[in-house]
């Protein structure tokens, strides 16, 4: 240790140069050097680690595996990367662990065997590998058929897992292929044409029906839904593929029906236009809700590569904590179609226990201040210290959850949202006033129907399920969800809660 700092003023012209960490040991594993970049990646002082066994920045649970790594290592006197294939963690002097990269080579001096780490810190790599992670989960997984391909060439570049199995294509056959080659009655001046008003900028998204072709000859109606997106610096469309077989064996049967069903079928159509129109809308308003937090995750990965130096740190951690808020936005989203499927498929367990009512409107009052436009306030009831009821508490808090965070999302800055609930003989009713855009008369009929959104509404962020979810929820326990609302004057939910017994 002491040959080796004689020669100190060396080490330190060399390595303070360098952004990661340079941590030098000896064949016992003690710290005999250490550049200012290790020192403020553990948190330690300059010269506070020289003398400390190595194990003080490794967490206690690796510490018998690390010592036995180290040593054989040492034996083979080779270069090389640490724990390959493994995920290896430092300890700063808090206690706050954190994973690194570490690349290890052994060197006689003096006739002594040191090991210098090179030690990278690679929190915010794997942060955005699990993020990244996440969405390409949701990709692939989607039960709707997604293609991504080249602007220019038109080649696939990624297909989930659907697209695959539906069309019966391999991935290596399909990245060989365009999209005129699934398309048998598209030629590829036809297909140029169809998508040319994304290319001048004339619309966001380009709607059509269209054929596809199995690989086993077969083909089967779809609906594409196609957008130009970005791919890195590359440009790429995104295609979202709805196979309407059944909606083209529903029309067809209608019109072979239509002279003797001539009253049923107006009818019929008038569902089924109504349906599109709504579904329409969905897919719009999903595009639109996807498209805008993705694109603010892809910059904010893009502008964090650029931040390489150390005190750059703060502009690293406001486009990490922009991206860990708009994936969160993208899991609630998530949660809101699960939630959807599992009402239809009734895998909901309700469990009824008694709690005070002033739990969760605590809860939910204290979340819902943070989303509060300026000047904005919610006055909290007065009568519930001391109330006590028997329900499911969770659906209590997704329902109540929802009412108020409608009710600061449509109403202006400046305004005031009461919660106020009535004892009933019955029963509880919990009523949410603002002060808000309110709903139209025309459309009050449709509010409860799923992803439908008022016109006036269609501006603000959402996707139309929440109250949806919300009111099947209630009703499935006996309650009830309604609403009074006048366009320009606000609204009044109210939520009545049945006295339940507790399982």
């Amino acid at each position: 240790m002491q040959d080796f700092q004689k020669n100190s003023d060396i080490f330190n012209l060399l390595s303070e140069g360098v952004s990661e960490g340079i941590i030098v040991v000896d064949s016992n594993q003690i710290v005999v050097a250490t550049n200012s970049s290790s020192d403020q990646m553990f948190g330690y002082e300059k010269g506070e680690l020289l003398g400390k066994p190595l194990d003080v920045l490794i967490p206690k649970r690796f510490h018998a595996n690390h010592d036995t790594h180290v040593e054989k290592f040492i034996a083979k006197s080779d270069k090389r990367q640490m724990g390959h294939g493994r995920n290896l963690y430092g300890i700063c002097k808090d206690g706050k662990e954190f994973p690194v990269e570490a690349g290890l080579n052994p060197f006689e001096f003096y006739g002594s065997t040191y090991v210098m780490a090179l030690i990278i810190d690679i929190t915010e790599r794997k942060n955005r590998e699990k993020e990244l992670s996440h969405w390409a989960r949701i990709f692939d997984e989607s039960l709707n058929e997604i293609f991504v391909f080249d602007a220019e060439t038109l080649k696939f570049l990624n297909i989930n897992k659907e697209a695959q199995r539906n069309i019966g294509y391999s991935f290596d056959e399909l990245y060989n292929m365009t999209p005129v080659d699934i398309k048998p009655d598209v030629s590829i001046s036809q297909f140029e044409e169809l998508i040319a008003p994304l290319l001048k900028d004339e619309t966001s998204k380009v709607k059509f029906e269209t054929k596809h072709g199995r690989k086993d000859g077969t083909t089967y109606p779809v609906e594409v839904h196609l957008q130009l997106s970005t791919l890195g610096e590359k440009k790429v469309y995104v295609a979202f593929i709805l196979d309407i077989t059944e909606r083209k064996n529903y029309t067809e049967n209608l019109e072979k029906t239509v002279e003797e069903r001539t009253h049923q079928l107006t009818e019929a159509l008038a569902v089924e236009k109504e349906l599109n129109e709504l579904k329409t809308r969905f897919l719009s308003l999903v595009s639109h809700e996807f498209k805008t937090p993705l694109s603010s995750i892809l910059t904010s990965i893009t502008l964090l590569g650029k931040y390489t130096e150390t005190e750059q740190q703060p502009k690293r951690d406001k486009h990490v904590t922009t991206i860990k808020n708009k994936v969160k936005y993208l899991d609630t989203i998530l949660n809101d179609f699960l939630s959807v499927e599992r009402l239809e498929s009734g895998k909901v367990n309700y469990k009824v226990v008694e709690f005070p009512l002033s739990k969760i409107v605590n809860e939910v009052v204290y979340n819902s201040n943070m989303l509060l436009k300026s000047g904005q306030q919610i006055h909290y009831p007065d009568n519930i210290d001391e109330l006590n009821i028997n329900f499911d508490e969770k659906t209590l808090e997704l329902a109540l959850s929802n009412l108020i965070h409608n009710a600061i999302k449509y109403s202006p800055e400046d305004t005031t949202i009461d919660i106020k609930v009535e004892i009933l003989d019955n029963g509880y009713s919990i009523n949410v006033i603002d002060q808000g855009i309110g709903i139209p008369e025309e459309e009050q009929k449709h509010i409860f129907n799923r992803y439908f959104r008022a016109e006036n509404a269609l501006l603000t962020q959402g996707t139309g399920i929440g109250l949806n979810i919300a009111k099947q929820h209630i009703e499935n326990l006996g309650g009830s969800l309604e609403f009074i609302s006048a366009e320009n004057k606000g609204s009044t939910f109210t939520l009545f809660i049945p006295k339940l017994k507790t399982n």
